[in-house]
Formats: C-alpha cells, sequence, structure tokens
C-alpha cells in the first residue's frame, strides 16, 4: 500500500475541515445563547449539583467543554464562581463533552450525514446573508454543522485501506499486545493527540474513526478516551497562566479531578470494558471486542458512563480537591506600590460583561474598603483596628492620639488612579458590548458611587486639621461637637466594615439608612445649636465658623457615605429609589482625574449618566 506525503497532507486537511466545522458551529452557539449561558453560568452554580447540571447543559449546548472551561477560568478570576463552584460546572463539563462522540457515532457512522451535508450548506449559506443577526448566527452553525460531518467523511475517506491492506496494521500491534503496558502507552497517545490538536472532540473523532477502520480494538481506543480527559485539561490550564490565583485554582482542580478519575479508571480498567460489552449484547448489539462496526457506539458509551462515574464518586469530595489545590496554589500577596494599580481591571474580565461588570464593581468595593475607609477613619484621628474591634465608640473619642495624615498624597497615590482606570475600564466596556438596560443601570449606579467616594475622601482634609487642631483645645464644648461629628461618621463607616464581613448585608443597610436621617442633626447651623453655643459664650466667634463649615461637611460626608453603600452593596436597584435628587446632582459634580499612565487617557465625558437626571 503506498500512503505518500500528498496523502498525509489530505488527512491533515480533512482534519482541519473538521475542526474548523467545530469552531464555527461552537462560535454560533456562542453567538446566540453565549450571553444566556454566561447568565446561566454566574447565577445558578450556588449548590455544587446545579453546578454539575450546568456545566453539563452549557457544554452539551456550545459542543465545546473548551470553551466551558475557558468561561469558568473567567469568571473565576473575575470572582463571579468560587473554587467549589467551578469545581461542580467542570465536573459537569466532562460529562456534556460526551454529547459530541454520541453525535458522531450515531450521525457520523450509523447515518451518511456526507449526503444531507452540501443542500444543508446551501441552505446555512442563505440564512447567513440574512441582515438580521440571529439568522446569521443560524446560518453558520448549519454551516459548522455541514462542514463538521465532510469533513468527518473525507477522514474517513482519506485513512489508509486498512481492510484491503492488513499489513499496515503490523507496526500497531506491536503496541496492541504488550498487555497494560500497551493500555498506558495508548493512553498517552491520547493525552498527546489531544495536546496537539487542542480539542478533545475532535481526538475522539479520530478515535472513532481508528476503531471503525479497524486500526485499533477496542480496549486501545478505551484507554485513548482516558488520555483526552487528561489532555483536555491543559487547555485550561494555559489560559490561567496569566489570571490571578483562583484561576490557576480552577485550572489544577480540572486536572486533579480528570487525573483521578484516570486512576481508578486504570485500576477497573477491563472489568469497566466488559461492563461496557455486557451493556452492548444487552442493547441487541455486537460485542465490541469482536465487531468493530459496533466499536463507535460502545465508545460513545464508555466515555459517558466513565464520566457519569467519576463525577457520582467525587462530587462529595469537592471540598477535599478544593483544600489540596488551595496548598499547591497559594495566595499571592499583593506587592506593595507607591501608586495604587487596580487589582480587577484586567483584559481577560474583559471578555465577557458579567465578569467586565464584576471587575467593576469589585475594584469600586476595594477602593471602599480599603483606601477610602482608612482614609476617612484616620481623617477622624482613629485607628483602623480600634474601629473593627468591639470597643465602644465613646471608649475610642477618649484617645487623645492623633495620626498624621497627607490627604492629598493619599489621594494622588492610592484614589486618583484607580478611579481613572474605572471611569476607562467602563467606557471600554459599554463600547465593547451591547448591554442591557439593567446592566447599563448597574454601572450607572457603581460610577455614581465611585465619584462621590471621590468627593468624601477630598471633604474630609479640612476635616482631618480641625478634628486635629480642637481635639487639642482646653475648651470642652468644641472638642464634645467634634466628638459628635466623629461618632456620627465613625458609626457609619463601621456598619460599612459590619456589611461587607456579613453574608446578609440588608439588615446593616437598613440601619445605615436611619443614620442618613439623623444626619441632618449634625448641622449645627440647621439645628440652632451654634446661636446657643455663641451666646452662652461656651466657643468663640472662630470656633463657630469652623464647626458650621465641618459640621455642614459632616452632613455631607455621612449621606453620601450612607448613599455610596447602597449603590455598591445593591447595584441592581434602581438609583432613584435609593438616593435623593440632591446627592445624585451633587454627585454629578466632575472630579479633576488626571490618567493613570501617559499613555491611557480619562474619557472627556462620564461614560455614562445616571437615570432620572
Amino acid at each position: 500500500m503506498n500512503y505518500g506525503l500528498t496523502d498525509i497532507f489530505t488527512l491533515l486537511g480533512a482534519l482541519s475541515l473538521f475542526l474548523y466545522g467545530m469552531k464555527v458551529m461552537s462560535d454560533a452557539l456562542m453567538a446566540l445563547a453565549g450571553n444566556r449561558m454566561r447568565n446561566i453560568l454566574a447565577t445558578t452554580t450556588s449548590n455544587r449539583f446545579f453546578a454539575v447540571i450546568t456545566g453539563f447543559i452549557i457544554t452539551a449546548i456550545i459542543q465545546s467543554s473548551s470553551a466551558t472551561t475557558l468561561m469558568v477560568i473567567s469568571f473565576t478570576n473575575a470572582g463571579l464562581l468560587t473554587l467549589t463552584e467551578s469545581i461542580g460546572v467542570i465536573m459537569g463539563a466532562n460529562i456534556g463533552t460526551t454529547v459530541t462522540a454520541w453525535l458522531i457515532s450515531i450521525l457520523g457512522f450509523k447515518v451518511k450525514m456526507s449526503a444531507l451535508a452540501l443542500p444543508l450548506l446551501g441552505f446555512g449559506f442563505l440564512l447567513s446573508l440574512s441582515k438580521k443577526a440571529n439568522r446569521q448566527h443560524w446560518g453558520y452553525f448549519t454551516i459548522g454543522f455541514c462542514l463538521l460531518f465532510i469533513g468527518l467523511q473525507f477522514l474517513q475517506d482519506s485513512v489508509p485501506d486498512i481492510r484491503n491492506n492488513p499489513e499496515a496494521l503490523a507496526f500497531l500491534s506491536e503496541y496492541t499486545s504488550k498487555g497494560f503496558l500497551s493500555v498506558l502507552l495508548f493512553l498517552l497517545f491520547g493525552t498527546i493527540l489531544t495536546l496537539v490538536v487542542q480539542s478533545s472532540s475532535a481526538t475522539m473523532a479520530l478515535t472513532l474513526l481508528m476503531c471503525f477502520e479497524g486500526w485499533i480494538p477496542f480496549d486501545m481506543a478505551a484507554a485513548m478516551v482516558l488520555g483526552q480527559n487528561v489532555g483536555t485539561t491543559i487547555t485550561a490550564n494555559i489560559a490561567a497562566l496569566v489570571a490571578n490565583y483562583q484561576a490557576k485554582r480552577a485550572a489544577i482542580a480540572h486536572l486533579l479531578f480528570n487525573l483521578l478519575g484516570v486512576i481508578w479508571g486504570l485500576i477497573l480498567f477491563y472489568p469497566i470494558l466488559h461492563a461496557m460489552e455486557w451493556l452492548m449484547l444487552q442493547m441487541g448489539e455486537d460485542s465490541p471486542f469482536l465487531a468493530t462496526a459496533t466499536i463507535p457506539v460502545a465508545l460513545s458509551l464508555f466515555h459517558t458512563c466513565f464520566n457519569i462515574a467519576n463525577t457520582l464518586m467525587l462530587i462529595g469530595f469537592v471540598d477535599w480537591i478544593r483544600e489540596i489545590v488551595e496548598k499547591v496554589v497559594p495566595v499571592v500577596a499583593d506587592k506593595a506600590t507607591e501608586i495604587d494599580e487596580p487589582h480587577f481591571l484586567s483584559e481577560s474580565s474583559l471578555k465577557f460583561p458579567q465578569t467586565a461588570i464584576k471587575a467593576l464593581f469589585d475594584e469600586s468595593l476595594r477602593l471602599l474598603e480599603t483606601t477610602a475607609y482608612q482614609a476617612i477613619a484616620h481623617g477622624l484621628h482613629v485607628h483602623r483596628k480600634d474601629l473593627e474591634s468591639g470597643k465602644k465608640l465613646k471608649h475610642i473619642l477618649k484617645s487623645p492620639d492623633t495620626i498624621p495624615l497627607d490627604l492629598d498624597r493619599l489621594y494622588d497615590t492610592k484614589i486618583k488612579t484607580i478611579y481613572s482606570c474605572i471611569l476607562s475600564y467602563a467606557t471600554r466596556l459599554q463600547s465593547q458590548f451591547t448591554l442591557e438596560q439593567e446592566k447599563i443601570e448597574i454601572i450607572r449606579n457603581i460610577l455614581i458611587a465611585d465619584r462621590m467616594l471621590v468627593q468624601v475622601v477630598k471633604q474630609m482634609n479640612s476635616l482631618h486639621d480641625n478634628i486635629e487642631h480642637y481635639m487639642a483645645s482646653d475648651n470642652l464644648s468644641i472638642r464634645r461637637e467634634y466628638n459628635i461629628l466623629r461618632r456620627h461618621i465613625l458609626k457609619i463607616i463601621r456598619s460599612i466594615h459590619h456589611i461587607a464581613t456579613a453574608e446578609q448585608a440588608e439588615t446593616h443597610i437598613e440601619k445605615q439608612a436611619l443614620q442618613k436621617l439623623k444626619a441632618e442633626e449634625l448641622d449645627v447651623l440647621l439645628s440652632g445649636r451654634l446661636d446657643k453655643l455663641v451666646l452662652e459664650g461656651e466657643i468663640s466667634n472662630d470656633m463657630a465658623t469652623s464647626l458650621m463649615n465641618d459640621s455642614a461637611a459632616a452632613l455631607r460626608i455621612s449621606q453620601k457615605l450612607v448613599d455610596i453603600t447602597t449603590l455598591l452593596y445593591t447595584p441592581e436597584d434602581a438609583l432613584s429609589k435609593q438616593i435623593d435628587e440632591h446627592s445624585e446632582l451633587e454627585a454629578l459634580e466632575p472630579v479633576a482625574v488626571e490618567s493613570a499612565t501617559p499613555d491611557e487617557k480619562t474619557p472627556k465625558q462620564p461614560p455614562a449618566e445616571p437615570a432620572g437626571v
């Protein structure tokens, strides 16, 4: 049998056509249902069993376990999925990928799809010319589906004619008759082949074809399937190389889960194969050990049963898997930098609108809970550790300590850069995707909260200096008045810490709403306390002027902090229902922000305007 270089390239071309058809079909399905799939993935994985079902459904629909796994890596990187949830989704994706094998086994070998492929291809092409995007995607799906089976037919036609030239099998027979060593060799072959073609579906198609053509027996094909389960994890690990430690953990968990499955699969290898043979006989089919025509269905059955059994065996050990990968991939401590940099606004998060919005949300929360929180606490001359302890505020306020703080420098190094990056990132997000009104509203609320936060930090400047000045005064009245201002703001930022660490934040947000109402009593001019203090000679005129301005600033700071907390912890709520018109308009006052880097320019206009203004 002559099988030259031209034949080899023909075989590679047929494989390329199969892979291209798979890609076109998968991309079209992602365009049709991808956003819905991502929404499902982000919201229905809280329970490990739901996570498995979600992973199965998504992979079965989009026909790509790699696409599902890459989504999982991106979502874990953005914090939309926990490590436990991501492990469950990956387990489900392993089951979902077996659907491809059934499609190929039934439609590729049992039914001659190539006869229908060309007419369907023409129909798909006509659909792709439609001006409606939905019809275009259905057209591309049909084209990809047809190319997949045309490629499979070319593969069948371009492989060597083994039936009429059995001597070509001589080299393979040397590797199929070495007992369990042969199983390990073909497992390694399946792993390497999957690494090379970067598609377990393509490797499965080649394996099924090799069985159908009589190249390899059923047991060696099953060993290749086990190898594919290992090889397919490499794609996720490559994607996780540039991601954070959480995404790396998810990728390692994928590898560990599949490796554990391969280990017990090898231990019970032959009993499992005989169980598959028994099932085939019960279905009225011939034994896959004797008839090559039945191997594709038997192999698909093995693939499905193995992945389902592996999931059922290991789903109870998800926490154990999580603990192992947490030890293998430790938490990466953030590097201390003079100029703060975004932690969540990564390029990988911009792949999907869900991860991008989550990145905006997380970066804004980080700005509130770390830098701004510290600036406000220190601005009131209170150490963060004291505020987060169980000490009562009246005891904390008795401390005579003052905290030196350069708020202008803190703003320049820790806040301005982050705020500028948030604005730029939001602009890119809204220009890159066509977003639903609900998501646009969430982005608006986050941006308004960030702008108000910047204003609060700026307003703390004069308050910090006057507190330091008057807390050292011998005048008990002025010290008491400034402690009233400090106590009220401290109550609000202490509740922010409680909200950040509590599972149910609603109660604390409701308490903050009460603090917003009480904040109106802070203004000594509106409450009439200022006249009383001056008339009774308790404070001087200079003290009265400072107190009047600082009490008004404390009122604004308190109200804005409540509004910021409401917007950032409930960003999906309508803005008009949560903050009053005055605060909303004040939040839209321009804030001067310079670019983080010379190459990154702040947008001339805000990326979104708030609803109702």
